[in-house]
């Protein structure tokens, strides 16, 4: 049986000594955690690259993320923009493609603080949206850099309901131009990460306007900077939006159109297109224009299920060298991992992390199944494919957001620190329940297409209410059912994995651990509607939690294997907490002292304590 990789950073005398109590835990191997790494990266072959590539970022010293928590937000960003161009030097050297394996690991190992994040999602709305023609004039000079572009759909006034979007792009025949305008306060795009400070050019989502009549929302690419020295270009007013929550290195930014002329080309034609005269031509059906953002729904969540697995590393690494209170009054004080409650809060979010896994692994594999048939004009599974990515992108965000919050609380007091690495996660992946769509209307866009909740429609349509009034009234109901059905998919999804592990026992049984553990907090997290709906008694229910709390003994016993086997290096954790040596206080305090604060001086001490001292000392 394979041992686990030794992933430490070394540096430290105290670093070069795994933690006693951490590694009594690896000591009691019940299965491969190689094996199991390989499993999760899709095969062995793909663990050792995953790995050069790490080893090749973490040895040169630009890419460090040391002392990225005592930045400003503009060092932030700076830091960023830097990481990128180092980046963009070392894939052209080494030969890696723009959507290489290689490129994905680069990103993966720098936790995504990386300049130009938005040029992605650029590429992949063009590729997805453009014709031939376009990709072939655009995509070369987006990977050579010769541009940075971001992608502007949220308006200061709409985001999710893109039928509101205001920007305009009406074309002008005489010119065979679009005339691009924000033609109201509301109508300002709002939030496009790379646009405050980067970019020099949009693909700006616009109603078009062609004929004398409005055809609908489509994609637009807009130079807004200057290429010869990034200034604004006539009749764009751009810039960053401010302080926000979290990702300090990402610049969102707001833009607005004054009437900006663009040649007819730069509208992406694979689904529309206007020809000369301005006769509009519909190639593609009301829902092919939204195909880039199904495709970035589907592509973010192995991202966003990677903040949560990170947060359970941290969390339950910690929770071993963590000691408090006594089990029992002649027994020194116990890990607090060994409690019942710090099981019930960490063991399921771990499952939920494997789960997710499982689940975009799945839904990957179904994008790209379907993804070439959608660009030949085969609409048959666009549909499915879009409810799928509206349901699972809100379920994802909204349990990593409150799984990675769950793991910060577990770690007490040493959570809220930024050190602990957990703030972070905690504000990144919180983001992600409203980009790309907030999270209740991207459950009712799912549950517009499932079947469970249609009678009570139904029956509030035959006590007089129309079919608008009567959807209003029963969304709740609605959102159950899609959260629901959303459930039942990751379960499916994680079992349909089980499966394919018929030849490896081991790993599959403590797999199908998680697996029953993740699908028996579901249950009773929502005994409620089983018991009210009939589907359980209460004594299947009470039959649930029994096998539920025997789970998290079972899996407390190879918790540290199983965040072993995500195999996260210290450098890619940045956390004082969750380091693979578990020497958690001695890098904490390490840690603390390189802190600015430490070592430059104090303005407030000249300018207002030594006074207060001194005036309170005359009057003793």
């Amino acid at each position: 049986m394979g041992s686990p990789v030794h992933r430490v950073s070394m540096g430290d005398t105290w670093s070069r000594q795994v933690h006693p109590d951490i590694e009594s835990e690896r000591y009691k191997q019940t299965f491969d955690v190689e094996r199991l790494t390989n499993i999760l990266d899709g095969g062995a072959q793909d663990t050792a690259l995953r790995r050069k590539v790490e080893s090749i970022i973490h040895s040169d010293p630009e890419f460090s993320l040391k002392d990225n928590y005592f930045l400003t937000q503009s060092e932030c960003y700076e830091a960023a923009v830097e990481k990128k161009f180092h980046l963009q030097m070392l894939a052209q050297r080494q030969g890696w493609a723009e959507d290489s394996r290689e490129a994905y690991y680069a990103y993966r190992t720098l936790s995504g603080s990386l300049g130009f994040s938005l040029q992605h999602i650029f590429l992949k709305a063009l590729r997805s949206l453009g014709s031939e023609e376009q990709i072939a004039k655009w995509v070369p000079v987006c990977n050579k850099f010769q541009i940075i572009g971001t992608y502007a759909q949220t308006e200061l006034g709409h985001g999710t309901y893109l039928q509101g979007l205001e920007t305009e792009a009406t074309y002008d025949a005489a010119t065979q131009e679009f005339v691009v305008h924000s033609p109201t306060m509301t109508a300002i795009k709002w939030w496009p990460g790379d646009l405050g400070r980067s970019a020099t050019h949009a693909l700006v989502q616009a109603q078009l306007i062609c004929s004398g009549a409005r055809q609908g929302m489509h994609a637009f690419i807009v130079p807004i900077r200057s290429l010869q020295d990034h200034t604004p270009l006539p009749g764009i007013t751009v810039g960053d939006i401010g302080p926000k929550m979290g990702l300090d290195h990402v610049d969102n930014g707001f833009l607005q159109l004054d009437h900006v002329r663009v040649p007819r080309e730069n509208m992406l034609s694979r689904f529309a297109q206007v020809l000369p005269d301005g006769t509009y031509i519909k190639l593609g059906t009301a829902q092919s224009n939204y195909l880039s953002m199904v495709v970035t729904r589907v592509e973010l969540l192995p991202g966003i299920t990677a903040e949560l697995q990170k947060a359970c590393v941290i969390a339950i690494r910690y929770s071993i060298i963590r000691h408090q209170s006594r089990l029992r009054p002649s027994e020194p004080e116990a890990k607090i991992l060994d409690y019942q409650t710090q099981q019930q809060k960490l063991l399921p979010q771990l499952a939920t992390a494997y789960a997710f896994h499982f689940l975009a692994r799945s839904l990957l594999e179904f994008l790209h199944d379907s993804h070439d048939a959608i660009l030949d004009r085969d609409f048959s599974l666009l549909p499915e494919l879009h409810a799928l990515s509206a349901g699972l992108k809100a379920m994802v965000s909204d349990f990593c957001t409150y799984g990675a919050e769950l793991c910060r609380r577990a770690c007490g007091g040493h959570g809220y620190s930024k050190l602990s690495g957990l703030p972070s996660l905690v504000t990144k992946v919180t983001a992600s329940c409203t980009f790309e769509g907030e999270n209740t209307v991207l459950y009712l866009q799912m549950a517009r297409l499932t079947k469970d909740s249609v009678h009570h429609i139904q029956t509030l349509m035959r006590s007089g209410a129309d079919e608008h009034e009567a959807w209003n009234r029963t969304t709740v109901i609605h959102l159950q059912a899609a959260k629901a059905h959303c459930y039942y998919v990751t379960v499916k999804s994680f079992t349909e994995a089980l499966e394919k592990l018929e030849s490896e026992p081991a790993v599959r049984q403590v797999l199908r651990r998680l697996c029953d553990l993740y699908a028996l907090h579901g249950i009773l997290t929502n005994t409620g509607d089983f018991l009210h709906d009939g589907f359980l008694s209460g004594a299947q229910v009470d039959m649930a939690r029994t096998a539920y709390l025997d789970l998290l003994l079972l899996v407390r016993k190879d918790a540290i294997l199983l965040t072993d086997a995500f195999d996260f290096t210290d450098q890619c954790l940045n956390s004082a907490l969750g380091c693979y040596d578990g020497n958690v206080y001695e890098r904490l305090f390490d840690w603390a002292q390189k802190s600015p604060s430490n070592t430059q001086e104090n303005p407030a001490y000249e300018k207002y304590i030594r006074p207060l001292l001194q005036s309170c000392r005359s009057k003793l």
